[in-house]
């Protein structure tokens, strides 16, 4: 069968060298492998120097999110910190603490994304290549020593999502599988130490 547009793979099974690798089952549900959790209890920017990409629906939601803090929330938070205010002592007012440091946070993601929205560049076509891993490429990768099969996408780094297996273009990860091609093999230094792929797939458009 021919492959979708956008999409390549390897035609067959990759060869397994070493004895006792693991098959992935039909059926299984491929995950990325262990990498830090990018979910944090409070929200933190990217680093001051990453790069300004960013897909369409990541640009969508951050506009989304900036409209709803400006419109929705801080006016909720901004009413909620004057009943509190209102209510004596402050000093001792924990609905008043809570409410100063909630609006505090809000301003300072709307300062954020003001700033950083009109920056970002959106991505919207694949590459003139891609066969070749660009930003926004999803790619199946196969981890040499135990045969596991992961799936990640590259997006800006406004718009990770571990859980997805979305990871910035800034990653090492990332960097290491920029330009990379099927059957391409790569080391990357991953939390537990360096661990080496091959590149099976690469997919644009999804």
């Amino acid at each position: 069968m021919a492959a979708a547009p956008g999409f390549a793979r390897r035609g067959t099974a990759r060869a397994r060298d070493r004895a006792g690798s693991p098959a992935t089952p039909p059926g299984a549900s491929i995950t990325p492998p262990q990498e830090p959790s990018i979910r944090m209890s409070r929200w933190r920017p990217p680093p001051e120097k990453s790069t300004a990409l960013i897909t369409r629906k990541g640009h969508d939601r951050l506009k989304a999110e900036l409209d709803d803090l400006w419109r929705v929330q801080r006016p909720e938070v901004v009413r909620a910190l004057a009943a509190a205010a209102a209510e004596g002592d402050r000093s001792e007012n924990a609905e008043y603490t809570y409410r100063k440091k909630q609006l505090a946070g809000i301003d300072r993601r709307v300062r954020y994304l003001t700033k950083r929205l009109p920056a970002l560049k959106v991505v919207e076509t694949p590459p003139s290549d891609p066969a070749a891993v660009f930003f926004g490429a999803v790619v199946e990768l196969e981890r040499e020593d135990t045969g596991e099969v992961s799936r990640y996408r590259i997006v800006g780094p406004d718009e990770t999502d571990a859980t997805l297996g979305h990871i910035s273009i800034d990653s090492p990860m990332a960097r290491a599988l920029l330009k990379k091609r099927i059957d391409d093999e790569f080391e990357v230094q991953l939390p537990g130490g360096p661990a080496r792929f091959a590149v099976i797939a690469v997919e644009y458009g999804a």
